[in-house]
């Protein structure tokens, strides 16, 4: 059951982690003819919404919960 434990206290750390580092994400747009090529890219910083990062703590603390007690009985 201690893989278990570390899947919780992973998915509980990504959690915590996922509501303050944004995510980083460019897009490419632009046209093609022969052999030139003109385009753009933008580049967008996003975060993870709240819900799936709330989410993600209470899974992992409810299998660190669930891991320790398998462990201690």
């Amino acid at each position: 059951m201690k893989g278990l434990v570390w899947l919780g206290l992973i998915l509980l750390v990504l959690g915590i982690v996922s509501l303050f580092v944004p995510i980083p994400r460019s897009e490419k747009e632009g046209i093609k003819i022969g052999g030139s090529s003109i385009g753009i890219e933008t580049r967008h910083q996003e975060k993870v919404p709240p819900a799936i990062s709330a989410v993600l703590i209470v899974v992992g603390a409810a299998m660190l919960i669930a891991g320790r007690k398998a462990l201690s009985a």
